[in-house]
């Protein structure tokens, strides 16, 4: 064992710092992103435009947060995550720089949209696959601790968001936001760095003998990870799950205001889905390293038709953990930017066509009902695809 690995195993394991960058990436990128429900109102009543074309800004930028892992997971498998995860956030702050100063809805698109959805995009899916790379062991743990910042942010941001909007107006708002996603968000993403072996460790901060056996340089090729039912059932299972998904994170507080919540009030209704959310992603996240991370899919998904909060966590969390289990870390993230793109499709389509509906009927129920019912069928399709194929990941048979 070399001296640096003897003294970076009696410090703590850098493999936290990881999760702490990426919790922080999470917390500042889909915080910033989920304060949209409190937005909706001002930027409807400003710009007279119908609630189904303001809710087509977030889909625009939902599709963004998760198409373009389809670029950045290769990108960061090549390059490395922390140059990814900068730049991400340096976007998500110029995009809301810019949304403050946007004269029309189309100029929201192009700030908010582009800027936001590029920037999640950009650093999303690098950060949640390099904590995938420090952790065997404690994979599912620690990848439910980085997501858990999701949770976070969409308990502590929309509730400021409203605030601020309250004080400063909408357009000052979002340059309060922009501030902290470059000051937070971009500071924090300079500890990640993708792989324990530049520091003389194996995952786990075990010595590097001890992890052999799962070295995570080993695994699938993407080609060979894409072309595999377990692929093409996590990717269905994904794209019918996310149409229902994002919904609430832009309807739910104008769903409430609908109601006669105080507007104060409604926004804090997304603060409960991230008290759960969080909840769900330490121990769901958790627990999967227990049970098993095929069945804890299963449940998630289940659950989430029945009670959003903290299945909605267990989904986000499990997730890359699942993917790292069945196909390695040699190509993780250029594996979990395609499955994504099952997600970016489901995100563009489900709040604004449930905005749509709104304009059409003044009612949410047949959008709550379809969320519903599309759980129920990932969940499906998980246990008739998955569980047929049995228990060997393919990363076991590869290099």
């Amino acid at each position: 064992m070399t001296t640096r690995s003897t003294l970076a195993q009696r410090n703590i394991f850098h493999g936290w710092f990881v999760v702490a960058a990426a919790f922080a990436v999470m917390f500042v990128g889909f915080g910033s992103a989920y304060t949209f429900s409190a937005f909706l109102e001002p930027l409807q009543r400003d710009f007279g435009a119908s609630r189904g074309s303001i809710s087509l800004v977030f889909s625009i930028a939902g599709f963004l947060y998760f198409a373009l892992g389809l670029v950045s997971g290769p990108l960061a498998d090549r390059f490395g995550s922390r140059p990814l995860a900068v730049a991400g956030m340096i976007l998500v702050a110029v995009g809301l720089a810019a949304a403050s100063a946007a004269r029309s809805v189309v100029e929201v698109y192009l700030a908010y949209g582009l800027g936001v959805g590029l920037g999640v995009g950009c650093a999303y899916v690098p950060a949640i696959g390099a904590v995938q790379r420090w952790f065997v062991r404690r994979r599912g743990f620690a990848s439910g601790l980085a997501v858990s910042g999701i949770g976070l942010g969409t308990l502590a941001m929309p509730p400021l968001a409203s605030l601020l909007i309250a004080s400063v107006g909408w357009r000052g708002a979002y340059l309060v936001l922009g501030a902290i996603a470059l000051v937070l968000g971009g500071g924090m993403s300079l500890l990640i760095e993708n792989d324990p072996k530049h520091r003389g460790l194996g995952p786990d901060g075990d010595p590097p003998r001890d992890a052999a056996g799962a070295n995570n340089a080993g695994g699938a090729s993407v080609r060979e990870a894409i072309r595999s039912t377990r692929f093409v059932a996590l990717y269905l299972s994904c794209l019918v799950c996310s149409f229902g998904a994002f919904v609430p994170f832009v309807h739910l507080a104008p769903y409430a205001r609908d109601h006669g919540v105080a507007a104060s009030s409604a926004v804090l209704l997304l603060g409960v889905i991230g008290a759960g959310s969080t909840a769900g992603r330490f121990f769901l996240g958790a627990l999967a390293d227990r049970m098993g991370r095929d069945r804890a899919l299963i449940m998630v998904l289940t659950g989430m038709a029945l009670a959003m909060t903290i299945f909605y966590g267990g989904w986000v969390a499990v997730l890359p953990s699942v993917v790292m289990d069945y196909f390695g870390g040699r190509n993780v993230g250029g594996i979990i930017g395609i499955l994504y793109t099952s997600v970016a499709f489901g995100t563009l389509i489900g709040p604004s066509a449930a905005g749509f509906a709104y304009d059409d009927n003044h009612s949410y129920t047949m959008p709550i009902l379809i969320s519903a019912a599309a759980n129920i069928v990932a969940a499906l399709i998980v246990v008739a695809i998955l569980a047929r194929s049995g228990t060997r990941a393919i990363s076991a048979a590869t290099r």
